[in-house]
């Protein structure tokens, strides 16, 4: 744990800014004990690592059964977010329709916007909120706007993030098989690797699950590292803004650097603490393919 707390106050004095955080380690009995906690409470812009909580309320209306995965919703040319992140805005083949499930994949992997928008269909803002709120996510909330089926991905702290993320591996946030699908999208080999995970072999990356977000000057990530046999050991919340560089959204911005250094050393702070009080979640076997 002090090893945890000593890389991470390392490399985010050496990438200076603002940072609210919050990292703890499996202690006996798989509790967590607080590693760092930095501005922890502090009601902040969260961009697209709230787009875990957006799936997170999505995926509550697929266990009551008032939505599906494999249901359809409609890619049309108007809710397309044009120049943004992720796949739907390249297509240019409108209007189409994809699964449920498919959208939900895109929004947690290659972070795309219209995803979101495309999850706005199915749940509204309003009804958003509650769910987040019911579930005991005051603070993680998106910002409504005139089209009540569309929002911005708004606020979290890093304490409520975290939390959310813990309940989401102890299996009392979501139904078992929406939370496997949800954990597994999260630690996808196509999930976001210029941070925590850059610097990590194939199977190291796998042991993480982790979401970016970044907007204006803020260089945002948050996720779980597992132990060998899947069991969650590392949960992090980096939230940072105020970083030199804002106009770089690559990863040679002082704080994804900060974040790339910290993501080897977290691997080996932990690489002997276990915790046989959580299901374990292994993860699918990577297994490129050439075609055919």
């Amino acid at each position: 744990m002090n090893h945890v707390a000593a890389a991470y106050q390392r490399e985010r004095t050496r990438a200076g800014g603002n940072w609210y955080s919050y990292l703890s380690v499996a202690g006996a009995g798989g509790a967590p004990r607080v590693a760092v906690q930095e501005n922890a409470d502090t009601v902040v812009e969260a961009y697209s690592v709230n787009k875990v909580a957006v799936a997170v309320a999505v995926l509550d209306k697929v266990d009551r059964g008032l939505l599906t995965l494999d249901q359809r919703v409609e890619v049309t040319a108007a809710i397309v977010v044009p120049g943004g992140d992720g796949i739907f805005g390249l297509d240019t083949g409108y209007p189409s329709s994809v699964t449920l499930g498919h959208a939900l994949a895109a929004l947690l992997t290659v972070s795309d916007d219209t995803a979101v928008r495309l999850c706005g269909l199915v749940c509204p803002a309003a009804e958003l909120n509650q769910i987040l709120i019911a579930k005991g996510f005051p603070h993680t909330q998106v910002q409504p706007v005139a089209n009540p089926n569309r929002f911005f991905l708004g606020t979290s702290t890093a304490r409520e993030t975290h939390d959310l993320l813990q309940a989401l591996v102890a299996g009392t946030l979501l139904s078992p098989a929406s939370t496997t699908f949800l954990i597994n999208l999260l630690r996808s080999p196509i999930a976001f690797t210029d941070g925590i995970r850059r610097t990590m072999s194939s199977a190291e990356r796998a042991r993480v699950a982790t979401k970016a977000g970044w907007f204006a000057d803020a260089r945002h990530e948050a996720g779980i590292v597992f132990d060998a046999a899947g069991a969650p050991v590392l949960t992090y919340v980096l939230f940072a803004d105020g970083q030199a560089d804002s106009d770089n959204f690559g990863a040679t911005h002082p704080a994804v650097q900060a974040r790339a250094a910290m993501g080897p050393k977290f691997l080996a702070a932990v690489s002997g603490v276990t915790n046989p009080a959580a299901p374990a979640r292994r993860p699918r076997t990577y297994r490129p393919t050439n075609g055919g």
